[in-house]
């Protein structure tokens, strides 16, 4: 099976813009799909902005909303699969959420965010409850996180349980956090072995200084692709082979032992 080639945007787009933020999104995909990429992830809130305040509940859309469908026709254009963040509204109910659309502008999975973080998050929005949400893609099982969700062992283990290849993480780290993605993101990748596409926001938004540093890590704790602290699409490869050679020689999950660990829940 051929690496699935896969590309990071690190933006912040427009805040406050969708239409906006769709025009950087197609570029990107353009972009990537050129670079032989089959795979875009983009950051969290990616399509409305991170930090848009009171403004949340009028940018807010339903998961089919109109943007999804502007997704999906990009998506399509480009032959490419995109996940992106945004706000989803559900009734009355927010969700910070995810959304991967495949290359023939299907709906593949659909996550919302577990863990909120900090005072903003936790003002507007409602924690999700599915822990493990995952689609195939390319011949890999694909698995959907949220920023925070990652840094909990819980949450990735969870996944390499579930059976996840790459973990999609579109993030919003900001200072004074970068360590997350430099240390934690690939260490997470080496104990569960699978591959994290970790895709964050750059630059200043209100009160929030994003640090860039999106990357892909491998099951072997190396970052296979990683962008810097400003705009910019990196690229890499998650190679099945790899995947299969490092878990084969790597213990972890084989010599756990789940009967002491009760205390955990």
């Amino acid at each position: 099976m051929p690496p699935l080639r896969t590309a990071l945007l690190q933006s912040s787009g427009i805040p406050g813009s969708v239409a906006r933020n769709i025009e950087v999104l197609e570029s990107a995909a353009t972009r990537a799909a050129a670079g032989g990429a089959r795979l875009l992830v983009c950051p969290e809130m990616f399509l409305t902005g991170y930090a848009i305040g009171d403004d949340l509940p009028r940018l807010a859309e339903a998961a089919d909303g109109p943007a999804a469908r502007a997704v999906a026709e990009i998506a399509v254009r480009n032959g490419i699969a995109v996940h992106y963040g945004y706000p989803e509204r559900d009734g009355d109910t927010l969700y910070n959420a995810a959304q991967l659309i495949g290359p023939d502008g299907t709906a593949l999975a659909h996550y919302r965010k577990t863990h909120l973080f900090g005072d903003f998050e936790e003002q507007w929005f409602t924690p999700g409850d599915r822990p493990v949400v995952q689609a195939e893609l390319a011949g890999l099982r694909i698995g959907l996180l949220i920023c925070y969700d990652v840094e909990f062992p819980e949450n990735v283990r969870a996944h390499a349980l579930a059976g996840t290849d790459l973990l999609l993480v579109p993030t919003a780290l900001m200072h004074p956090f970068p360590f997350v993605a430099e240390s934690v993101v690939p260490v997470r990748a080496f104990e569960n072995q699978l591959y994290i596409a970790y895709a964050n926001r750059t630059g200043t938004e209100g009160p929030f200084e994003f640090v860039g540093l999106s990357g892909l890590a491998g099951p072997d704790g190396t970052v296979r692709a990683r962008a810097g602290r400003g705009e910019e699409l990196v690229i890499g490869d998650v190679d099945p082979g790899l995947l299969t050679a490092s878990r084969a020689g790597n213990p972890y999950l084989r010599d756990r032992r789940p009967g002491l660990y009760g205390s955990l829940v």
